[in-house]
């Protein structure tokens, strides 16, 4: 430490001393260029000369001194450094030339102090900038072998600043062969001294014929299918690619290199970013008590974050898992400190716990994302699937309409669209229950449903990824097995923008893009990793599970479908079910499940009775 000290202290004499001598020169030289030659030059302009200088050295040491200049670091100086240089040194020859007049000193006149003081603030920023240029460049001769050969797509203002942070700090690590960019009158043009080599056409062949190790997607504002071609392009290649996320998430981030990530699987689904009308879901949300059950979940956790920015004035979070819940809660209290945030351990199956909690917190929103949604688990357990969806949504449904809650929405699933299996049989028979309760609530009580949310606990996204993690195999049941996928993100977007547009009693049905084939997923996971499919990667079709079908559905035979505002969210058409026929049915799931002797078989058998829209699908 103290040796770092020494050498700051011999830093600044040195700086000091250059500083005295560009000073001498350029009075020196002034007055020789006002002379106009050697010959002119006797004891009196010498004289003047030195009083000029001598004056000056004090003059503009004082105020370097007091602008404080001397302690500024060479190597991080700047536009402000070199701005306040020039300043100090116009401040100093003024004050110069006041005191010649005032003083009547035997000086250099007014415009030869000017003169020498722009002579002065030149040579003092110059060579800074240039100790600064020495010490932050790095010159390298020609590539050397350790450097990987990296290939930047972009060349707009995000790709510029990546060439300019590789330059400045990774240069040893990465030697960049060019840059690809669609627009065609940037081609062969250079960017911080990069040449554009190419378009999205050329990429998989400048790949080969420059060997390139490494692939930056360096473009922050592109459409979602041209992001997607351009990166499938780059996944075919079988090279390393790493990614830039969208604008929104680069605004104020001054390190845009610390920015790339890793291609996730969401880059490629080619999905435009969903538009919410913020003003009408904080109408709803801001200033009141919201409730969201199964809090601590994927779907849970992700409503409270979006939630949390509405600024409601209390957030009730229940779930069962302390985990989760502990995990959320610590989550929301250190990023929102004007919200009361209230975790509450409790399952939606003790009616009376859930009678506690509308009765202390008195909710205006709940959000219900409780369940069991494990499909081939619930198959082995249908009555804990009973119990937990069926049960505990109605206890949380008759709760809101006791203590008069303004709106229920249930997170539901396109498994509940003609089920084949027991969750997504009792995930229907919960909307059964909230569109026959809406006919006889004041709380308006509707439903969102939606396919599979990436990277959801339980998805098959994280599964690939622990699986290719360990050298595979990687397992799909079917080969031609699809499903509709969102981010989680997306499908709580939707969900607060549906929960805007309810009147009561609506299933909302969210646009879900195009259904993705299982094993064409396995496959972009496996290149996106490095690897090749069926080569270093094995996929194993596995067969299909108990409950599971090929092809999910979004909506029922006898439902319509109605827009909203919204492009992405449709209504289906109102359920004719009344209270009366609903009561009958639970009275029937409350005997299966009463019966402790009661056979998988002959649960499976009383749910299709109850919903006529399950059938089997006989594995």
């Amino acid at each position: 430490m103290k040796k770092i000290k020494s050498m700051g202290k011999y830093t600044k004499l040195i700086l000091l001393m250059i500083d005295i001598i560009i000073i001498a020169i350029a009075y020196s030289l002034t007055q020789i260029f006002v002379q106009n030659s050697w010959g002119a030059i006797n004891e009196i302009v010498i004289q003047k000369m030195v009083n000029s200088i001598l004056i000056s050295i004090l003059i503009y040491q004082t105020f370097l001194h007091l602008f404080d200049l001397y302690r500024t670091i060479t190597i991080f100086e700047g536009i402000k450094e070199y701005f306040c240089y020039a300043l100090a040194c116009m401040v100093s020859c003024n004050v110069v030339s006041m005191l010649g007049i005032i003083f009547d000193l035997n000086i250099l006149s007014i415009k030869e102090n000017l003169l020498a003081g722009i002579f002065i603030a030149v040579a003092m920023v110059f060579y800074r900038a240039i100790i600064r240029f020495l010490l932050t460049t790095k010159i390298t001769i020609k590539p050397e072998p350790k450097r990987k050969n990296l290939l930047i797509i972009g060349a707009g203002e995000a790709g510029t600043d990546v060439v300019k942070s590789i330059k400045s700090s990774l240069i040893d690590i990465y030697n960049i062969v060019g840059i690809i960019d669609d627009n065609n009158k940037k081609q062969n043009c250079k960017i911080s001294g990069v040449q554009v080599i190419g378009n999205r056409n050329d990429i998989s062949k400048i790949c080969k014929q420059r060997n390139v190790d490494i692939i930056f997607f360096a473009i922050s504002s592109i459409s979602a299918k041209d992001r997607k071609e351009i990166l499938s392009i780059c996944q075919e290649t079988g090279i390393k690619l790493r990614i830039l996320p969208g604008i929104q998430d680069l605004i104020n981030e001054k390190n845009i290199i610390q920015n790339l990530r890793d291609v996730e699987i969401e880059d490629i689904l080619g999905r435009d970013p969903i538009v919410l009308d913020n003003d009408n879901i904080a109408t709803l949300i801001k200033n009141n008590v919201i409730m969201i059950t199964g809090a601590g979940g994927s779907i849970g956790s992700e409503l409270c974050r979006q939630i949390a920015k509405f600024e409601p004035t209390e957030m009730v979070l229940v779930d069962i898992y302390e985990n989760n819940l502990y995990d959320i809660e610590l989550e929301l209290k250190a990023q929102y400190k004007n919200i009361k945030i209230d975790a509450v351990v409790a399952s939606i199956r003790d009616k009376k716990k859930m009678e506690n909690i509308f009765e202390t917190y008195e909710p205006y929103l709940v959000f219900h994302a409780a369940a069991h949604k494990h499909v081939p688990l619930m198959e082995y357990s249908p009555l804990e699937a009973i119990k937990n969806n069926v049960f505990g949504t109605y206890n949380v449904v008759n709760c809101c309409d006791k203590y008069h809650v303004k709106r229920f929405i249930l997170v539901s699933t396109d498994k509940a669209v003609n089920p084949t299996n027991i969750m997504g049989a009792t995930k229907r028979l919960c909307e059964m229950i909230i569109q026959a309760k809406d006919k006889v609530s004041k709380t308006e009580f509707v439903a969102v449903r939606f396919g599979n949310v990436l990277g959801s606990n339980g998805s098959v996204v994280p599964l690939f990824k622990k699986q290719i993690a360990k050298g595979g195999p990687v397992t799909v049941t079917h080969k031609e097995i699809t499903r509709f996928f969102m981010t989680i993100q997306e499908a709580v977007q939707l969900i607060l923008q549906a929960t805007t547009y309810a009147k009561g009693g609506e299933i909302f049905v969210l646009d879900m893009g195009e259904p993705v084939k299982i094993y064409d997923l396995a496959v972009s996971l496996i290149k996106l990793s490095g690897l090749e499919p069926n080569v270093d990667m094995p996929i194993e079709v596995t067969g299909l599970r108990p409950g599971e079908k090929l092809y999910e559905e979004i909506l029922m035979a006898e439902e319509g479908l109605k827009s909203t505002e919204h492009q992405k969210i449709f209504i289906a058409k109102p359920s004719s079910i009344t209270m009366e026929e609903l009561e009958q049915k639970l009275e029937k799931c409350r005997q299966t499940i009463e019966n402790e002797n009661i056979s998988i078989k002959e649960v499976k058998q009383n749910i299709k009775e109850i919903v006529p829209t399950y059938k089997e699908n006989n594995k």
